[in-house]
C-alpha cells in the first residue's frame, strides 16, 4: 500500500513541483512503484513531465468531479515504476464545483483509495494556496513535505502553513503529519540562506531533512525538456541531492532495501 505524501506550501516559487518530479523518478529509479498527483491547476507537474496539458482530456479534475476512474488517467513516463494523473486549466473550476458536493474535502481521498495498493508511494503536487483542492491532498495524505527557500520571509510564510496543517489535523485527517521540511535553492556562499538555515534547525530540529537541495542550473533547465532532471544530467548536483533525499526519505520510512542499505 502506498505511502501517500502531499508537498504543499502556499508560497510559490519554494520547489515544490521540482520536488515531487525529481523526488518521484529518484524513488523510481530506486525500484520503488511512484505515482506523481499533478493538484495544481497550472500543470507544472504534468508539462515537467512532457506531456501536453492543452490536449489532456483525463486528467485529476474528471477523476474528482466526473468520478471517471484513476486508472483511466494514468499516464506512463520515460522512467519504468514513475507515472502521473495529469492536470489541466479545468483544476480552476473544481474550486467552486466542490463547493456544494458532499463530503467536498474527501473527494482526493477516494480516488486515490482506487490506486494506493499500486504503487510504494503517491506524491500530491498542492497548488500555491489553501484552497479545497490543497484542502483534498491534505486530507488524502499520509504526510506532507515543506519546501522552504532559505530566504527572509521562510519562517513567517512556515508558520500560516502549520497552522492550517493542525487545523486539517484536528478536522479531517487526524493521522496527518510532518513528513519533513525541505530547505532549497540553498546556496551556501550567501550569508542570508546559511542564517535562515540554522534557524530553521533551531526552531524545527529534526522536522528539517539533513538533506538540502542546492541551487542548481540543471534543475531549472530540466522541465523545459519535459524531463526530470536524472535523466537530464544524472550526474549533476540537483540529481544527487534527490537522490540523496529519497533514500533518507526511505530510511527515515524504514523501507530502505538491503542494496541500498550498503550504500
Amino acid at each position: 500500500m502506498a505511502k501517500i505524501i502531499a508537498v504543499s506550501n502556499q508560497k510559490g516559487g519554494v520547489g515544490k513541483t521540482t520536488t515531487v518530479l525529481n523526488l518521484g523518478s529518484s524513488l523510481a529509479v530506486l525500484e520503488y512503484k511512484t505515482l506523481v498527483i499533478d493538484a495544481d491547476p497550472q500543470a507544472n507537474a504534468t508539462t515537467g513531465l512532457g506531456l501536453d496539458a492543452r490536449t489532456i482530456t483525463k486528467s485529476i479534475y474528471e477523476c474528482i468531479i466526473e468520478d471517471i476512474q484513476p486508472q483511466d488517467a494514468i499516464a506512463h513516463t520515460e522512467i519504468p515504476l514513475f507515472d502521473i494523473i495529469p492536470a489541466h486549466i479545468d483544476l480552476v473550476g473544481a474550486e467552486i464545483e466542490l463547493i456544494d458536493l458532499e463530503d467536498r474535502e474527501f473527494k482526493m481521498k477516494k480516488v486515490i483509495s482506487k490506486i494506493k495498493d499500486q504503487y510504494d508511494f503517491i506524491l500530491i503536487d498542492c497548488s500555491p494556496s489553501l484552497g479545497l483542492i490543497t484542502v483534498n491532498a491534505l486530507t488524502a495524505a499520509d504526510s506532507v513535505i515543506i519546501p522552504v527557500q532559505s530566504e527572509f520571509y521562510a519562517l513567517e510564510g512556515l508558520g500560516k502553513l502549520l497552522n492550517t496543517i493542525k487545523i486539517i489535523q484536528n478536522r479531517l485527517n487526524r493521522d496527518l503529519t510532518i513528513e519533513g521540511i525541505l530547505v532549497t535553492m540553498y546556496d551556501k556562499r550567501e550569508l542570508l540562506r546559511r542564517n535562515v538555515l540554522e534557524e530553521l534547525k533551531t526552531h524545527f530540529k529534526d522536522i528539517v531533512f539533513s538533506t538540502i537541495i542546492n541551487r542548481n542550473t540543471k534543475l531549472g533547465e530540466a522541465p523545459s525538456f519535459g524531463k526530470p532532471v536524472i535523466l537530464h544530467d544524472a550526474n549533476s548536483t540537483g540529481a544527487i541531492n534527490y537522490l540523496n533525499l529519497a533514500r533518507e526519505i526511505l530510511k527515515k520510512n524504514n523501507m530502505l532495501r538491503d542494496a541500498e542499505e550498503e550504500k
